[in-house]
C-alpha cells in the first residue's frame, strides 16, 4: 500500500480528475484518470466533518473552520469555526455545531438562519436530525421528514433513517431502509441504503454490488464516473467498465466530493 504523503501528487494526464476525501486525519486528494486510481496524499491536515464541491472548487467543514480549494493544490481557511456541514447552492453554505447556518459572501459569513444538528447541505436543502430544511430568502423553514442524513437538490432527494425519499406531491418513498447518502445531478442518481449502493435507472432503483468488504459511507459523481468510499477508506470508481478500488489507509471517513 502506498505511503500517504503530506503533499499530493497528481497524475499528469489531462483527463484526470481529483476526488476529495474528508476524514478524521484530514482531507486526502486522489488523482483518478478514467477508472485508474493514481497517486494520493493528505492535502490538508484537520478533522474533516463534511465535504462538498462544485466545478473548480471544493469546501471542507472542520472544527477550526471551513477551508476551500480552488486549484485543488492549496487550501485556504475562510473562518466559521466548529463547522459540521458544507454545501453549495447559489453560494457556499455552512452550518456549525451551535445550529447557525451561514452563507459566505464577499469575503465574510452572513447568517441565514438556524438548523440544529445539521448533517449535510446541497442546493437550498439542509439535512438535519429533525428532517429536511429549505433555505429561503427569509431564513430557513422545515420541509418535512425526520432524521435526515443527506440531501440532493437535483431530484430533490432526502436520505433518512426510514429510507430514501423524493420530493414530488409531498415526500414520496423511493427505497426502504437506512439511507445515509444520496447524490444526483439531474441525469444520474445514486444512494447508499443499508450500507449498499443503489442506482436510479429508467425502470426504478436497483442495487449495484461494489464487492466492497466494508459498508459504503458516501457516493459522488465525476465526469463520466461514479465514486464511492467505504468506512475503511477504500475508494471505488466505475467509469463504465466495472469497479476499480484502492485502499487509502485513512480513518473516520466523513465523505467524498469531486470539484
Amino acid at each position: 500500500m502506498p505511503t500517504i504523503d503530506e503533499k499530493r501528487v497528481y497524475a499528469e494526464k489531462e483527463d484526470s480528475e481529483v476526488v476529495l476525501v474528508a476524514t478524521g486525519m484530514g482531507v486526502a486528494s486522489v488523482s483518478v484518470s478514467a477508472d485508474q486510481i493514481g497517486r494520493f496524499g493528505l492535502a490538508h491536515r484537520c478533522t474533516a466533518r463534511g465535504v462538498a464541491a462544485r466545478p473548480g472548487e471544493g469546501a471542507v467543514a472542520t472544527e477550526d473552520g471551513v477551508v476551500v480549494t480552488a486549484d485543488e493544490d492549496e487550501f485556504e481557511e475562510i473562518g466559521f469555526s466548529r463547522s459540521v456541514a458544507v454545501g453549495y447552492g447559489t453560494g457556499l453554505l455552512a452550518a456549525d455545531s451551535s445550529g447557525t447556518l451561514a452563507e459566505y459572501a464577499d469575503g465574510e459569513w452572513v447568517e441565514r438562519g438556524a438548523v440544529a444538528d445539521a448533517r449535510a447541505i446541497d442546493g437550498d436543502l439542509v439535512a438535519a436530525a429533525d428532517g429536511v430544511h429549505r433555505v429561503t430568502p427569509d431564513g430557513v423553514e422545515h420541509a418535512g421528514l425526520d432524521d435526515a442524513a443527506d440531501v440532493a437538490a437535483a431530484g430533490p432527494y432526502a436520505a433518512t433513517a426510514e429510507g430514501l425519499f423524493r420530493l414530488g406531491n409531498g415526500w414520496l418513498d423511493e427505497l426502504s431502509g437506512d439511507a445515509t447518502a444520496v447524490v444526483a445531478d439531474g441525469e444520474r442518481a445514486h444512494a447508499v441504503v443499508d450500507g449498499a449502493l443503489h442506482e436510479r435507472t429508467p425502470d426504478g432503483w436497483r442495487e449495484r454490488s461494489t464487492h466492497a468488504d466494508a459498508a459504503l459511507v458516501d457516493v459522488a459523481h465525476g465526469d463520466g464516473a461514479v465514486y464511492a468510499i467505504t468506512a475503511d477508506a477504500t475508494l471505488l470508481v466505475d467509469a463504465g467498465d466495472g469497479w476499480r478500488s484502492r485502499t487509502l489507509g485513512l480513518r473516520d471517513v466523513a465523505g467524498i466530493a469531486v470539484p
